[in-house]
């Protein structure tokens, strides 16, 4: 029997996959399933139970959660990546790991063959299948559900045929939790004017007092929360609980998809809408004016290439290494208020705060020049302009 890895997520589309391909192709499956967060112990221990019934002659459930920091999600911090200003692309960078993590263990148990559930509708088909071909092109990729475009009747109608009796029915919302956000879909999402309505979200408001919290960076990674330092994955965490009692980090992302459609999902990131913010609010204080305009050209490309599918570039790390070197100074405090549906940024504290009032003060005083310095300056300044006005205005 050939060994198949499976990516397996104990959904209706995965777990067909374990049958059909376990009984009707005689693979030897092996599922697979990649935490990158929101996966306690007995949901991991409910999946293999299924993916066993189903048919697979193994199940491991990978824990990638500080590798999908440490590859990912630290950059996108770095860069402030907002896609379309909006998502923190909470999914689409889950996805390009979990396609890591299972092409290595593909290869350190020599199977021949890879599989996921994915549809020919959506983005993580070229995702999971770019990362496949680049890193083992020698390894098959088979798509069930692609390939045979089949239905969600049509799958579940061959499980039960098959004695699986599992209850498939469908949730009203499509909810996919990990450490850098929730994504929300349903009916609403396919409309382009209807909102989600409250209950839709995973996460309900239960604080109203508003509360001030200290999130501290070192060297632009969040080390510490009012003062307690604990590793960047621990601290965005313990900010998610906190800031989701809140009902923090809603909104709807529309984007374009990598197969060129538009797409419409709802999301909550309250950890990462306010880690970015408060990240890029000490960036201002910190960096230069031109530090910040590239890396917001740089940062939004990272972004585009990540969702695009295309982490494996060479361009990529060069793109990291650009990043990382930015920050070196970005260490501080950042003093974020926490308030229903929102947040504010207070202010920060830093030794590298470039706002130095011993050289002046904006709009009021200045210190390190004279008035003749400044009437020099401008005038110099201005040539350019005034070369292009007068030759201009002679030829109008």
């Amino acid at each position: 029997m050939k060994k198949l890895v499976l990516a397996y997520s104990g959904g209706l589309d995965t777990s067909y996959c374990a049958r059909y391909l376990s009984k009707e192709k005689g693979f030897e499956v092996h599922a697979v399933s990649v935490n990158t967060g929101g996966f306690s112990k007995e949901e991991i221990a409910v999946i293999e139970e299924k993916a066993l019934q189903l048919g697979a002659s193994s199940y491991v459930s990978l824990d990638a959660v500080q590798t999908f920091y440490e590859s990912v999600v630290k950059y996108l911090i770095f860069g402030n990546v907002l896609r379309n200003n909006t998502y923190p692309l909470s999914v689409s960078a889950e996805r390009i790991v979990q396609a890591l993590e299972i092409v290595k263990y593909a290869k350190k148990i020599g199977a021949s063959a890879i599989a996921h559930g994915s549809t020919g509708a959506g983005n993580d088909q070229v995702r999971f299948d770019m990362i496949f071909q680049i890193i083992a092109p020698e390894i098959e990729i088979i798509t069930p559900i692609r390939d045979q475009k089949l239905s969600r009747e049509t799958e579940i109608a061959y499980l039960k045929e098959n004695g699986i009796a599992y209850s498939w029915e469908k949730a009203k919302y499509s909810i996919n939790q990990g450490l850098w956000g929730t994504s929300v879909g349903g009916d609403e999402t396919l409309t382009s004017n209807l909102p989600l309505p409250e209950s839709a979200y995973p996460s309900q408001l239960e604080r109203k007092e508003p509360v001030q919290l200290t999130l501290q960076f070192k060297n632009g990674e969040f080390v510490a929360l009012d003062g307690v330092e604990d590793s960047p994955v621990n601290n965005i965490e313990k900010l998610n609980s906190l800031a989701a009692s809140y009902a923090i980090g809603r909104d709807i992302h529309v984007g374009d998809t990598i197969i060129g459609i538009k797409g419409r999902v709802g999301f909550e990131a309250a950890a990462p809408l306010i880690i970015i913010k408060a990240h890029h609010l000490l960036e201002k204080h910190t960096l230069s004016k031109w530090q910040q305009y590239q890396k917001e050209q740089l940062g939004n490309f990272y972004g585009m290439l990540l969702h695009e599918g295309n982490y494996l570039d060479e361009v990529m790390r060069n793109i990291e290494a650009f990043l990382e070197d930015t920050q070196k100074h970005v260490s501080g405090e950042v003093f974020v208020t926490l308030y229903p549906y929102r947040f504010q940024l207070d202010g920060i504290q830093s030794e590298h705060d470039l706002m130095n009032a011993s050289f002046g003060s904006y709009g009021e005083m200045n210190k390190g020049w004279s008035a003749d310095d400044a009437k020099g300056f401008i005038k110099i300044l201005s040539n350019q302009g005034k070369i292009a006005n007068h030759v201009n205005q002679s030829h109008d």
